[in-house]
Formats: structure tokens, C-alpha cells, sequence
């Protein structure tokens, strides 16, 4: 039996009398009049691929009959949508602040579309568990492997949308590319963390860094050649901070440790060691293609705030699960988020992990705020896309300010919310 916190307004009902109706209704009126109009979108489309950093809502497509899968139930999804949605975490993910700041709706699973109507907004080929690499690669090099998701089965389903979308000639879609928000990651994480799991010796795993930049890099190329002009890819997150792998791996040598964040300095080594190579490679690919936009995300050093800093971010305890089996980090080799004897903290917010793997909403946040803002993109994501006010009034501090985007809707759609259960119910 799990044992969680309960959530305000989650579960049972509750029937909202009319005058608290038009209390509501005067209050939507109240944000919308001070906040001004929506701004116009950025972008007209975000198209994202990668894995379960990425995910907004495949993998119950793929995967959803798993009863063994926790991300498909609750806790999953508890902070924001108040239900599983696919997503590995509590809440929102980066590629979600990407998309609220564009001025865009949270950007639509390719699995859950069918019409062109559907992907109005682009859409979003991430799966959790999806590889770089195909399965092919790491059985060729003894690495048990089954049949996993990969980059180029992503790659499959978004030339399937290009049909879609321009069934009479690819080339009609050549002006939507151009305009368009790709964001290519964050993948790779899952080639290192399988093989890691599975005990394959660490300095083989090293090995497949080139392959797996290299496959990123083409996967860029490819895109480029059906007209993408405006690329983000972004670089692995400190591996060496992730609940799970400090407790698997727990040393009892303290030059093990990075002495400011208590995160493992091998593996945080191991981190920028893969970023560099794509650092090197997105390089050479601007200089192959002078007139578009290559911007690298620099994950890591974003996250590195968060582990640094935490209290910046109002995180109490940055390497430590909120759903988990408990222990110093929050996890343990018996139980784990969903699944088991697992436990939840009373406020995700206050932890940089949700499960023991992936972040919480709070780091993901924060995360995207570092994007967004430009201090960790190269060149930076806010003067690259010019046109865009909404990154230009972006705040010094954690949370949005006057631009229109996440907090705001979320106080709209709250508003909504109550006033579709009223009417529902009275």
C-alpha cells in the first residue's frame, strides 16, 4: 500500500454555489483586463523529440495496457494536472515552459493526433525510454538490448506528419519548417543509462559517446535538409546528482564527491564529457550551415544551479526523491515511485527529483527558466528568436513575471476549471 499526501481538491467533489460562480467569472475578467491580451505566439509550431525528459503523453500510446508502469497512474502528474498524462514526472516538463512562453498550447503527443487540425502546434515525438541509438548498435557490442524505442523511429513518425500536413507536396511545408521551434532532446541519456544498469563496465560505455553525438548530429542534419531553420539540442543533465545513481553507486571516498553539491564527481565527469563532444559537433554543423540556427541547451549547467543553489529556487532538498522508497535519497532498491512500499512528500516542490530519475516540476522549471532567459543557451534562445517579447520580460528571479505565460494561464485555467464543474453540476 503507497502511502501519499493528500492534494487539495483531488478526489470527491464539491458544488460551488452561484454567487461563487460569478465571483469566478468576475475574477477571469480581472486577470484577463490586468494581464492584457495573450500575446501573439513566437513561433507557429514546436516540434520535439527525445525521451522521458521530453515526454509529453506517447507512452501510454505504446505502452498503456503495462500495468507494471507507474508513470501511467498517480502520483504521476499529481502538482499540475491533478492526473497521470504520460509524463515522467509531477508536473510540467521543460519542453511545456518552452512551449507556455512561445505563446503556444502544451505541445500535442504525435500519438494522441490524427488530423492536421490536431497538430496545429506542432507536436511531440518523445518517448520515455527512447535511445539515441537503435537496439542494433549495443547488441553488435554484446550490451543486451531488447526492442526499445529510438531516435530514428521518432524521426519515422515526423516524416508520417509531413505527409499528413503536406500530402500533395513536401515542399508546401518548406515555410512551416522554417518558422518553426525544434527542439532535438534532450536523447542519449537512456544508451548510458541502460548499459550502466545493466553493470556494463564504465569505460566501454565511454565508447558509445561518439556514436550516440553522432547520430544526434545527423538527426539535426536531417531535419535541416526538410527545411528546419531553428534548432535546439540540448546536452545530458548532471547524471552524477540523480538519486538512483548515488545511491547504486555510493562510495565511501569522499574525492568521490563533488564537496559543493555531494553529487558523484565521476559520473558528473561523465556528463560534460558528452556535452562536449556535442558542443564540438554542433560546431562543425553551424559551419556547414551558416544561416541557421544550431542552439545548443546547456542542461547541465542549468541543473548545476539548482544543486548549487537550491534555496533559489525555493528546493529544500535537491538530490532527493519526493516519490520513492525513502532513505537519504529518497529511494531505495526495494520500492519506488508508484510501485511497492513507496512514499510521497507532502510538497514536490520542495525536491529536485520526482522518482528517483527523472526531475520534479520545480527543477524542470528552473531548468527552463536558465533556457529561456538565454544564460545557458548558445547562442542565446532570447535574441535568436528576436520576435519574441515574451523571452525579453522574462524576470530575474525563479518565477515568470509580466509576460503572460504559465502562472498567468494557470490562474485562467483554474478559474475555467471551477466554472465547467459548476456548471456541470448545478
Amino acid at each position: 500500500m503507497a502511502s501519499s499526501a493528500s492534494v487539495s481538491g483531488r478526489g470527491g467533489g464539491f458544488l460551488l454555489p452561484p454567487a461563487a460562480v460569478a465571483a469566478a467569472v468576475l475574477l477571469a475578467v480581472a486577470v484577463v483586463h490586468a494581464r492584457g491580451a495573450p500575446a501573439a505566439p513566437c513561433v507557429p509550431r514546436v516540434f520535439s523529440f527525445g525521451d522521458s525528459l521530453a515526454d509529453t503523453g506517447n507512452f501510454p500510446f505504446l505502452y498503456g495496457n503495462d500495468s507494471r508502469e507507474p508513470a501511467l497512474r498517480t502520483p504521476y502528474g499529481e502538482t499540475f494536472f491533478r492526473r497521470a498524462t504520460g509524463r515522467f514526472s509531477d508536473g510540467r516538463l521543460i519542453v511545456d515552459f518552452i512551449a507556455d512562453t512561445m505563446g503556444l498550447p502544451f505541445v500535442r503527443p504525435y500519438l494522441s493526433g490524427r488530423t492536421a487540425e490536431d497538430f496545429a502546434s506542432g507536436a511531440n515525438f518523445a518517448v520515455g525510454g527512447a535511445m539515441a541509438l537503435g537496439p542494433d548498435f549495443f547488441r553488435g557490442r554484446g550490451v543486451p538490448m531488447g526492442d526499445r524505442m529510438h531516435l530514428g523511429v521518432e524521426m519515422k513518425w515526423f516524416h508520417d506528419l509531413l505527409d499528413l500536413l503536406c500530402p500533395a507536396d513536401r515542399a508546401d511545408c518548406m515555410g512551416m519548417m522554417n518558422q518553426s521551434l525544434f527542439l532535438v532532446g534532450e536523447i542519449g541519456g537512456n544508451d548510458y543509462n541502460i548499459p550502466l544498469l545493466s553493470r556494463v563496465p564504465f569505460e566501454k560505455i565511454r565508447t558509445f559517446t561518439p556514436s550516440v553525438v553522432a547520430k544526434i548530429s545527423s538527426t539535426v542534419t536531417e531535419l535541416i535538409g526538410l527545411g528546419a531553420k531553428t534548432l535546439v539540442v540540448p546536452g545530458n543533465l548532471p547524471i552524477g546528482c540523480v538519486p538512483n545513481y548515488l545511491m547504486i553507486f555510493k562510495s565511501d571516498k569522499k574525492e568521490d564527491y563533488e564537496p559543493e553539491t555531494g553529487c558523484l564527481r565521476w559520473m558528473n565527469e561523465f556528463s560534460k564529457y558528452h556535452n562536449r563532444l556535442l558542443i564540438d559537433e554542433l560546431e562543425k554543423l553551424r559551419k556547414l550551415h551558416p544561416g541557421m540556427s544550431i542552439i545548443y541547451a546547456d542542461y547541465y549547467g542549468a541543473a548545476m544551479e539548482i544543486y548549487r543553489s537550491p534555496e533559489q529556487f525555493g528546493i529544500d532538498h535537491p538530490s532527493a526523491a519526493c516519490c520513492g522508497g525513502g532513505g537519504p535519497y529518497g529511494v531505495s532498491m526495494t520500492a519506488r515511485c508508484g510501485y511497492g512500499e513507496y512514499k510521497v512528500c507532502d510538497d514536490p516542490q520542495k525536491y529536485g527529483s520526482w522518482d528517483g530519475f527523472h526531475p520534479s516540476e520545480a527543477a524542470y522549471k528552473g531548468i527552463a527558466i536558465g533556457l529561456l532567459r538565454g544564460t545557458y543557451t548558445q547562442p542565446s534562445i532570447s535574441t535568436t528568436i528576436s520576435s519574441c517579447p515574451q523571452l525579453t520580460e522574462l524576470g530575474s528571479s525563479v518565477e515568470y513575471k509580466n509576460c503572460g505565460t504559465v502562472l498567468h494561464l494557470t490562474v485562467v485555467a483554474q478559474v475555467i476549471g471551477w466554472l465547467l464543474f459548476s456548471v456541470h453540476f448545478l
